[in-house]
């Protein structure tokens, strides 16, 4: 329903004055960057803050006269992104530096809202060091790069040691097929009873999570979509997105069978919006959930002055790869994403901002910033450093699943994309759609989304 004037006007006003509250743009200085950035919106996490306020104190230490103003967002990440865009249109209200996720970067490259980096990184030393998987990351279409990544995630199987206990299964236990996890999961069920036994994100709700620790760790996995040359999303010969595969069907088909078998969480919970917070903040700390398909970053959650302490998480949880559908090579499969600092087109001290990336991105900085964000490291010398590998329990297990790991498509259509396959994920969930539905429903919505640029496989 097409909205009426009052609110469109209401919403020009809130959009201006988010705007204003925000900032007003980084032209009036030339000795201040401005820097924006997503805020938790859990106010007992204050990582990013923290790490800034220390980058902020150095780099003002190292250039006498310069400042650096921080520009907090705080805001759930659609709301963040939104907000973001609005204020990188105007010179008047677009920051010297920004923070990107992967996720959207490439609609901001297309909007022409962000300046490419090549110039500057041709001449930076440090940039050898950075993996080309990560640095694929903030490449665009033109070939030209836009961001500089911070560091990564992988995905893998987090499991409740004492529930697995109680069912029977091993405490080293690593699954060699998505038959294995069902298997593991209905064992629980069965002898475990009161516990959730497997969490798969699903649904419109929990929005990116869903599509990405859910379903494309499924898909990534499939048939020869666990080889690093196809994606099952996106068919690069073509540049066109792929409709009509078995492979998306057979990642919806287990969706299904987690929920009609009732192996996952109640639909209302799993359909919550908070369902992330409230795996992490509640379901894995109580030992309330035996199997749980996630990220590399939960323990940022656990750490000491985090706010949901839990020093014992490491005693109480085991880690295992996600499995290829039936074991095929390579035996494992990993998504990976993260976010990337970048520099706005209508920034005011373009240099001065790119100075500032390299004072976060020195090897040191870097490394605080991966160990205290329970991040993966992009670069090969602290990957290197036995100091980050022993940091932190589970650090080298999701490093080492860089090397088998896949990233998004991320084209302007993908956040399109990615809706689409929520919708369909939470239609086999609720069981108000079959499999073949469900597909048939992402295959048009698909069509909808990338202007018809579609195949079929």
């Amino acid at each position: 329903m097409r909205p009426t004037a009052a609110p469109l006007l209401l919403a020009a006003l809130l959009a201006a004055t988010t705007l204003s509250a925000c900032g007003g743009g980084s032209g009036s200085d030339p000795d201040t960057i401005e820097v924006s950035f997503k805020q938790s919106t859990d106010n007992s996490i204050k990582v990013l803050d923290t790490y800034l306020a220390d980058m902020k104190k150095q780099f003002e230490k190292a250039n006498p006269g310069k400042k650096v103003k921080l520009v907090p967002i705080k805001a759930p990440d659609s709301e963040y992104y939104t907000k973001l865009q609005q204020m990188l249109r105007s010179p008047k209200t677009a920051p010297d530096l920004v923070y990107e996720d992967t996720f959207l970067i490439n609609s901001d490259i297309t909007s022409g809202y962000l300046k490419p980096l090549d110039p500057y990184l041709e001449k930076w030393k440090d940039w050898d060091q950075f993996i080309d998987t990560a640095k694929a990351a903030a490449k665009a279409e033109d070939g030209k790069t836009y961001g500089v990544p911070d560091g990564t995630d992988t995905r893998g199987l987090w499991f409740d040691k004492g529930i697995f206990r109680k069912a029977g299964l091993p405490e080293n236990w690593q699954p060699k097929t998505w038959d294995d996890v069902l298997e593991a999961a209905r064992t629980i069920k069965q002898k475990v009873p009161g516990v959730i036994p497997l969490n798969v994100y699903t649904g419109k709700p929990a929005g990116e999570a869903s599509a990405m620790q859910g379903f494309e760790m499924l898909l990534y996995g499939t048939g020869n979509s666990a080889s690093e040359d196809e994606d099952p999303l996106y068919d690069t010969a073509s540049k066109k997105w792929i409709t009509g595969s078995q492979a998306f069907k057979d990642a919806l088909t287990f969706v299904e069978t987690v929920y009609k078998e009732k192996l996952g969480p109640d639909v209302s919970d799993a359909l919550d919006p908070n369902i992330p917070t409230r795996v992490r903040g509640e379901f894995l700390p109580e030992g309330k959930l035996g199997i749980n398909l996630d990220g590399s970053w939960l323990p940022q959650d656990w750490l000491e002055g985090s706010g949901h302490e839990w020093p014992e998480w490491s005693e109480k949880l085991g880690l295992a790869a996600m499995p290829t559908q039936n074991g095929q090579a390579p035996g494992k499969v990993s998504m990976s994403g993260g976010w990337t600092w970048s520099i706005p087109s209508k920034a005011a001290n373009p240099d001065l901002a790119f100075k500032f990336i390299e004072t976060m991105q020195t090897k040191a900085n870097a490394q605080k910033w991966y160990i205290s964000n329970s991040g993966i490291s992009v670069r090969k010398d602290v990957a290197e450093d036995p100091e980050y590998v022993k940091a932190q329990p589970g650090i080298k297990f999701f490093t080492d699943l860089v090397s088998i790991t896949h990233y998004r498509p991320a084209y302007p259509a993908y956040p399109k994309v990615s809706t689409a396959i929520q919708e369909a994920m939470e239609g086999v969930t609720t069981g108000d759609s079959s499999v073949e539905d469900a597909a048939s429903g992402y295959d048009e919505e698909l069509k909808s989304a990338t202007d018809n640029q579609v195949i079929k496989k």
